[in-house]
């Protein structure tokens, strides 16, 4: 038999959904920004091995 009166829990699931979205978001942010930061690195460190050779 169905419960009677609101459902159960549905505000704490959207906000939980939306905290874990913004979590997840932030670690792929902060990945891809790691990824450029290392990229510009091994780019420089490419071009002055160029001009010392």
């Amino acid at each position: 038999m169905p419960k009677k009166g609101k459902q159960k829990n549905t505000k704490n699931k959207a906000k939980h959904t939306k905290l874990m979205q913004r979590k997840l978001n932030k670690e792929r942010a902060d990945k891809e920004a790691t990824k450029a930061r290392l990229k510009a690195i091994v780019q420089k460190a490419n071009e002055s091995k160029k001009i010392d050779d």
